[in-house]
């Protein structure tokens, strides 16, 4: 507003809100006077499905499936849910830390002050929320709820003091507390409003009106489920829950459990509410005497070879129950010394008076107790007392209580034991299902029925279509893939790269070298491409050096290499001693890739043929610089949209540490398409960023007016020099990894990073952008009506169990050959590109054919994969830096008052544009 002449100077201007940018003024005709405007930067949501002839896909023969999702009837949504904040403290006002109590309490308090709550039924999180259909008689209540026979410490948080001894424990705690016939414990509970959900919210969101109200009212129907699960004794694991039944247990070895259960949730639906039940899986820690779990998580012979610092760290937190009396306990630690030789002060009543008598644990449980023990006396014992009050318990009395999540990182050989025994066919999944649906018989359940929430037991019909397979292009040959697959019998690579200036490098791997390189070079032939010679020397490791680091034997190979090369090879076929699991891996990825920008193909030859050997060709090829296969469409410049205006592909993943690497960098990896108008050829650009950190943060990271060192500028400039000079007009970003509640931050946070990208190279350019986001983390599955086999590959679903609103569809592009086939979700977020139905669900489907590495579709777009791939090998060099003395010696990302985050090392100009992660 223009101020009056003559006024005092103008007020300073109002202080920026988030979410608002200021409008610069035209230099030549900026106003001393005019305040600047501020423009509301307008917060992008995702977009709805589109209406209209282009927005509904219709290419494909229809068929007909089952879903996983069963339909709810919901007789009346005139009904409100009241949510009320529950607060729990002990009889002297200290808070209820123990986890596991709140439930009993709650259901005491139910129990004991029925008439004072109007009969009203709870849902209760287990924490400090809970629900009722309707309101309680007033909006603050308190109440003393007693809770008896507490048999465990863990329960009666009295720290520990007291054993199974009863009155003479092993630490001369409270002795008075275990005379009592019954333990009991007394809790306050406060019970006040917080706030109001309408059952009508679900209604709102069945038609695509969706709002936090909406959201709050089905978690109240999921707590409600859990409530039923924690009723029968489960092990309850967000949405999952787990029954205490070895049929459902399977040995992983280390004594770690795979525990089949079940997921549920209830979700709206274009065909209304459906409560969408799955096969979850988690892992336990083998139920049992404690020694027998460390021997198997040890893998030692006996108890005697037990590593004990190794034990006290993983024993710690573990729920015990102890013998002869069945007492159950927290384990806090172990003690310093064998059972045979712990002392600790008996305290007993003679005459009257109290003697205090100092007594090993051993001599205690045998003599005073009369326990007999086999083995313990030489072993330390488990202590379940508090720090300064320790409480000692042998460890041949402590058995480990059974559904007790283990969170540590499987090993690779566990985790394909999990694969291989808890994968099911089409047909026993289902009848798995239907098997819960009659176990858990929800529809007896009172607070359900008073919701007027009825679930039926048949899985829902829904109709798909089986889109055509797209045809593809080698150099002699162009064919439709049959069920999904292909192979390389009688053709040629399409674009074959030369192997050339290569060399062997053995690390103790029991291989003939001279036979593998001569198979390689015939079956090349076969192929097209040409495998010249390798240097005759083969390098291989001197046996004294196997005793040595990893990054020691890396270095000597090395200069083994340096010193009988004539000049640096162009390619290395590296020979490892066992798969997947070498400590070598990523230390000579690294050497390779960032230090000498060296093409590397690691094998671990057991089995060596030709079908193998084709498999490692087609690896190399894409490594150098080959494609081993096209689309047609792609040859022929006819995809929709992407083949007439420049286009760049992307895919973005964030891989985390294992679970219990908490402070393990997150990394970030983009791959994006180049040499326009290929959609079959990418590169990757990597950063690390903080632990657990799902947002992509260095998309766009200016460091001067003129400098940015992101990863987008990295991408946009390589797609530019590949593709003749030519900026993208089109931007199609596919995003793996994201939860629907991130899709904002996806569009908000990500999208606006590269749209500053692309304006940072050049302020006038306007790309346009399509955002997809690809889900494989979910719990829906399809199942063929009337048959047991996988559904086709190909198989789309956009209807019926789609959300109301949005714009999403189910993709099966893969045939799968075992268990039961898991479908892609995709949620197209953005649209500006303006593609058709049909066209996005071709393009997706035809970027399930472009995976160099194979001769299959795979389950999800290239793009995606290869960023997955890119992320895993790139993370090994993290890897070796925390095995490394020097990985602390990195300079880091790092925000105000956070730790570093270690850098990765960028790679080599030779190799940076390369499908190194193929």
């Amino acid at each position: 507003m223009d101020s009056p002449k003559g006024t005092e100077a103008l007020p300073p201007p109002p202080p920026l809100t988030p979410n608002v940018v200021p409008l610069l003024a035209d230099k030549g005709t900026h106003e001393p006077n005019k305040v600047p405007e501020l423009v509301s930067k307008p917060k992008r949501l995702p977009m709805a499905r589109p209406t209209g002839p282009t927005g509904t896909a219709r290419k494909g023969q229809p068929i007909q499936l089952l879903t996983n999702h069963f339909k709810v009837n919901v007789a009346t949504v005139e009904g409100e849910f009241f949510q009320y904040s529950v607060s729990l403290a002990y009889e002297d006002g200290h808070p209820v830390d123990a986890k596991g109590i709140g439930r009993k309490v709650v259901d005491k308090l139910q129990e004991t002050y029925e008439s004072e709550l109007d009969g009203k039924k709870f849902a209760y999180d287990g924490e400090k929320t809970l629900f009722t259909l309707g309101p309680l008689p007033q909006n603050k209540l308190e109440f003393m709820v007693v809770l008896e026979d507490l048999s465990s410490n863990r329960i009666a948080g009295n720290g520990g003091n007291g054993s199974p001894g009863g009155s003479d424990s092993p630490n001369g705690g409270d002795r008075k507390r275990f005379r009592r016939p019954h333990q009991s414990k007394t809790f306050k509970v406060e019970i006040s409003f917080a706030a109001r959900i309408p059952m009508k919210a679900i209604a709102n969101a069945l038609r695509g009106m969706e709002t936090d109200k909406s959201q709050e009212a089905l978690r109240v129907l999921d707590i409600i489920l859990r409530q039923i699960a924690a009723k029968q004794g489960c092990l309850l694991v967000r949405q999952s829950f787990f029954h205490n039944n070895t049929r459902n247990f399977v040995d992983l070895g280390g004594g770690v459990l795979g525990c089949r259960g079940f997921h549920s949730s209830f979700r709206a639906t274009q065909g209304g509410l459906s409560l969408n039940i799955d096969v979850s899986t988690t892992m336990i820690i083998q139920p049992g005497p404690v020694v027998d779990f460390l021997i198997a998580n040890q893998n030692v012979r006996d108890p005697y070879g037990i590593d004990w610092t190794k034990a006290k760290r993983t024993l710690k937190n573990l729920r015990i129950k102890t013998a002869p009396n069945n007492m159950e306990y927290k384990i806090t630690g172990l003690s310093e010394l064998s059972c045979n030789q712990q002392l600790f002060m008996l305290k007993q009543k003679r005459d009257g008076d109290i003697e205090s008598t100092e007594i090993t644990v051993y001599d205690y449980f045998v003599n005073h107790r009369r326990i007999e023990l086999r083995f313990s006396g030489d072993l330390p014992c488990i202590n379940v007392g508090k720090p300064k009050k320790p409480t000692y318990i042998p460890l041949e009395l402590c058995s480990l209580v059974s559904l007790q999540r283990y969170t540590k990182a499987l090993s690779t050989l566990q985790r394909s034991s999990l694969v291989e025994k808890s994968r099911q066919k089409p047909g026993e999944r289902m009848d798995t299902l239907s098997e819960a649906l009659r176990t858990n018989d929800y529809n007896s359940d009172k607070m359900l029925k008073a919701t007027g929430i009825s679930i039926i037991s048949n899985f829902t019909q829904i109709e798909g279509r089986v889109l055509t397979p797209p045809k593809l292009k080698t150099a002699n040959d162009e064919f439709m893939p049959r069920n999904g697959r292909w192979n390389f019998n009688n053709k040629k690579l399409l674009q074959p790269a030369k192997v050339e200036r290569w060399a062997i490098v053995n690390f103790s791997a029991r291989c003939d070298a001279q036979k593998l390189w001569r198979d390689l070079i015939r079956c090349g032939q076969q192929k097209g491409i040409v495998v010249e010679e390798p240097f005759p020397t083969v390098f291989e490791e001197p046996h004294q050096a196997r005793r040595e680091s990893p990054l020691a034997r890396v270095e000597q190979m090395f200069e083994q290499i340096k010193a009988k090369l004539p000049s640096s090879p162009r390619f290395l076929l590296c020979l490892l001693p066992e798969r997947k699991t070498s400590t070598l891996y990523g230390p000579w990825k690294r050497k390779n890739l960032a230090d000498f920008g060296i093409i590397t193909q690691c094998i671990a030859p057991q089995r060596v043929n030709d079908q193998y050997l084709t498999n490692v060709l087609l690896k190399i090829n894409a490594k150098l610089g080959g494609l081993n296969s096209m689309l047609v469409l792609e040859h022929s410049y006819s995809i929709p949209l992407i083949s007439k205006q420049p286009t760049i592909i992307l895919g973005m993943d964030v891989s985390h540490g294992s679970p219990g690497q908490s402070d393990t960098p997150s990394i970030a990896a983009v791959v994006s398409s180049r040499q326009w108008p290929s959609i079959s050829r990418y590169r990757a650009s990597v950063r690390t960023q903080s632990a657990r950190d799902e947002m992509i943060k260095s998309l766009f990271k200016p460091v001067s007016d003129t400098v940015d060192e992101g990863i987008m500028q990295e991408l946009l400039l390589d797609f530019y020099v590949s593709s003749g000079k030519r900026k993208p007009d089109n931007v199609v970003i596919f995003r793996d990894g994201v939860s629907e509640s991130q899709f904002n931050q996806v569009l908000n946070i990500e999208l606006d990073q590269i749209i500053e990208a692309c304006k940072f190279l050049d302020a006038k350019w306007s790309p346009k952008f399509t955002v997809i986001i690809a889900q494989k983390n979910h719990h829906t599955k399809f199942f063929q009506k009337g048959s047991t086999e996988n559904v086709p590959n190909g198989t789309v679903i956009d209807k019926q169990i789609c959300h109301p609103r949005n714009n999403d569809f189910y993709m099966c592009a893969h045939a799968g050959m075992i268990g039961t086939t898991r479908p892609t979700h995709y949620h197209v977020l953005h649209d500006e590109i303006g593609f058709s139905a049909d066209d996005l669900q071709e393009l997706v489907h035809s970027l399930s054919y472009v995976y160099q590495r194979s001769t299959t579709a795979i389950s999800i777009v290239a793009p995606v994969c290869y960023a997955h791939l890119a992320a895993a090998q790139m993370g090994q060099f993290m890897k070796f830096d925390e095995m490394s003395e020097t990985s602390s010696g990195h300079g880091g990302l790092t925000a105000a008052g956070t730790v570093p985050v270690p850098e990765l090392p960028r790679l080599h100009k030779n190799v940076s544009s390369s499908m190194f992660f193929c």
